[in-house]
């Protein structure tokens, strides 16, 4: 069941993603990025008050750390759909989503079988292989451009993903929606330090709305996937969102899936195997 939620969190993931990258390219990434997080807060909130919980003020201090890393993510995962390629930039940051919480489900003792962690050995380079698109440095359309906002949104992710499997399944949903509300103001901090426009204007950005119970879904079954799982299996397999904005902008977008990328889409295909088996 661990593994379902974690995939189902990637699928999630994956779409609210590809919607994302598609109004980063209409206007701004940050306010994007806003809006979304916003929309993701009022739907885990109202979850949170049917869901029984007890939560701590640990809990809180861990979704706090969570909220902060999500919203630095979102906002550079946006801004490097705006400048490249989703086929570049979403599967980068996957790199770091599923590295942290798997360094950090190691330190705190976590031991899956060899066969899962096979499939872990075998997801990375499959995620790296499907960001590697041939392309000419400087152009948008190349690795080069937004590689470096893909590797700090998956530091973002990978900080979320560990900080929120420290949350128990007795501390009910609260601390979801307080990870869900700190995700917006660190998104405008870091768009103000950057000097970036973040006020959401235009019709294009109203969109941004529908991610909400998207972003919602995908974070919520990815904290049920680590209660109820190691968090190093979960983090990794919902990592593998960059497979379905891969799908999604080939599709769409009609961006070229290269033959490298078909490698690493098969890769990560053996890798959920694996990880479901063990």
């Amino acid at each position: 069941m661990a593994v379902l939620l974690a995939l189902c969190s990637a699928l999630s993931y994956g779409l609210s993603d590809f919607v994302g990258g598609v109004l980063a390219r209409r206007t701004s990434a940050w306010s994007v990025a806003v809006v979304g997080q916003t929309s993701s807060f009022l739907c885990i909130g109202a979850l949170a008050f049917v869901v029984d919980g007890r939560p701590a003020p640990e809990h809180f201090a861990w979704a706090l750390l969570a909220g902060a890393g999500g919203g630095c993510g979102a906002g550079y995962l946006y801004r490097g759909f705006a400048s490249g390629r989703m086929a570049v930039v979403a599967p980068v940051s996957a790199v770091g989503a599923a590295v942290v919480p798997v360094l950090v489900g190691a330190v705190a003792g976590e031991r899956p079988s060899l066969v899962v962690w096979l499939g872990i050995a075998v997801a990375l380079p499959g995620i790296w292989l499907v960001s590697s698109t041939p392309g000419t440095a400087g152009e948008p359309g190349s690795v080069a451009a937004g590689v470096l906002d893909g590797a700090l949104a998956g530091l973002g992710f990978g900080v979320l993903f560990a900080a929120l499997g420290q949350v128990p399944e007795s501390a009910g949903w609260w601390p979801l929606a307080v990870a869900q509300g700190a995700a917006v103001p660190a998104v405008v901090l870091l768009a103000i330090a950057l000097r970036a426009p973040w006020v959401p204007r235009g019709r294009s950005v109203r969109w941004a709305v529908f991610m909400g119970p998207l972003g919602a879904g995908a974070t919520g079954s990815f904290l049920l996937a680590a209660q109820q799982g190691y968090l190093s299996v979960a983090g990794v397999v919902a990592s593998l969102y960059p497979a379905s904005t891969v799908l999604l902008a080939a599709l769409v977008l009609h961006e070229r899936v290269h033959r490298t990328q078909g490698i690493g889409l098969g890769l990560c295909a053996v890798a959920i195997v694996c990880v479901a088996g063990g």
